[in-house]
């Protein structure tokens, strides 16, 4: 049985310091690649790159996650920026557009977190709340600069969301920024208190495709990492069977 190799998207910033150093560099919370090896997999750091290269690269992979950040460039979805909307990072766009392409067509199971869930339902033709506390009118999805909130999430019965995780579960959340419009073929799959959609997949079975809204990888619950790295590790042995 092979141990899956999860690779996991990164920011590119052009200032980070360390020791004597303030270079650009490709960055990404600890987190993340701890949540992968929690699960048994092989965290993969995936820095922005030609989108020409996200195929190759999503084919030396057992599975994906897209990871959080930067607000997506209001274009992409065919709307104009809010006041609220922070700056495009287009490299990120791109790259990470290329690479959930690449995965839906390779059939790689995928993990979209926060931003990652964002970019899954613009990819599909969807479309993003741009400033959340003007459709619930609070500031609750998110905490101080710096510091996750947390509230209750409610899986939807008989998704693959609630395969992973079954029970009402408070999470670390941090956005200001949601799923509107759903994209192409996909559905809701947990949604908060105030009817902010919290989880994303597709209407028909098939590959592990899921987006969620909160950060599972600023927690402990290890539940739907898990269920990814089940996935690659199974889609895997398959394809070497």
């Amino acid at each position: 049985m092979s141990t899956p190799l999860i690779g996991i998207s990164t920011y590119l910033e052009a200032s980070v310091q360390w020791g004597v150093w303030d270079l650009p560099a490709a960055v990404l919370p600890a987190g993340y690649h701890a949540m992968v090896q929690r699960a048994g997999g092989l965290g993969c750091l995936l820095p922005p790159d030609n989108t020409a290269a996200a195929a190759e690269v999503v084919a030396r992979l057992d599975g994906l996650v897209i990871s959080g950040g930067p607000d997506v460039e209001p274009s992409r979805y065919g709307a104009d920026p809010h006041p609220k909307t922070g700056p495009a990072y287009q490299h990120r766009d791109r790259w990470e557009l290329a690479l959930i392409a690449a995965a839906l067509t390779q059939g790689k199971p995928l993990l979209g977190i926060c931003r990652g869930m964002q970019l899954l339902n613009v990819a599909l033709g969807g479309t993003l709340i741009q400033h959340v506390p003007d459709v619930v009118g609070h500031g609750g999805h998110s905490g101080p600069a710096g510091m996750f909130a947390q509230h209750l999430v409610t899986p939807v019965p008989h998704t693959r969301l609630a395969e992973a995780m079954p029970d009402e579960t408070v999470v670390p959340t941090y956005h200001h920024q949601a799923v509107d419009r759903l994209g192409a073929g996909l559905m809701s799959s947990a949604f908060a208190g105030d009817g902010t959609v919290e989880a994303i997949e597709p209407q028909t079975k098939g590959p592990f495709v899921l987006g969620v809204q909160w950060h599972p990888e600023a927690g402990r619950d290890g539940r739907l990492m898990k269920a990814l790295v089940r996935a690659a590790r199974s889609r895997s042995d398959m394809a070497v069977s």
